[in-house]
């Protein structure tokens, strides 16, 4: 994929995308980085370099260990967007669907059945996207 603009440190954005593009998919990260405008472009620069190129490229966890961390975390902030994509990048990272069903039922202890309803309803859409 070309960079549509010049982010301010191509290597650590580059990596970054690698990662990105690993764990959330090509095409969905592609697209966002494709989509940016003006307006939101600082966002998935800092994204794709802090987030994806600099933390999820860290020794200290491997990314199997970080998915799991993602989704009690984006279950406890409840972002239904943001969970449906960890999902399928826990998938990609090596999850089972029995481990992502664990973690959601932890969730609900600690975060509120609420959350962890919500995420249940969420990974289902993406288990059923997935076996189409």
């Amino acid at each position: 994929m070309t960079r549509p603009y010049a982010p301010k440190n191509p290597a650590l954005f580059d990596q970054g995308l690698s990662t990105r593009r690993e764990v959330l998919g090509a095409e969905y990260v592609d697209a966002s980085i494709q989509n940016a405008t003006d307006f939101n472009i600082d966002m998935q620069e800092l994204v794709t370099q802090y987030c994806w190129g600099d933390v999820w490229n860290r020794p200290g966890l491997d990314r199997r260990t970080r998915s799991f961390l993602n989704l009690a975390m984006i279950t406890a902030l409840n972002r239904p967007h943001e969970l449906k994509l960890h999902v399928r990048g826990a998938i990609n990272n090596g999850l089972t669907r029995d481990e992502i069903k664990e973690v959601f039922l932890q969730t609900a202890i600690y975060c509120g059945v609420p959350a962890a309803i919500d995420s249940f309803r969420v990974a289902a859409e993406v288990f059923k996207e997935m076996d189409r």
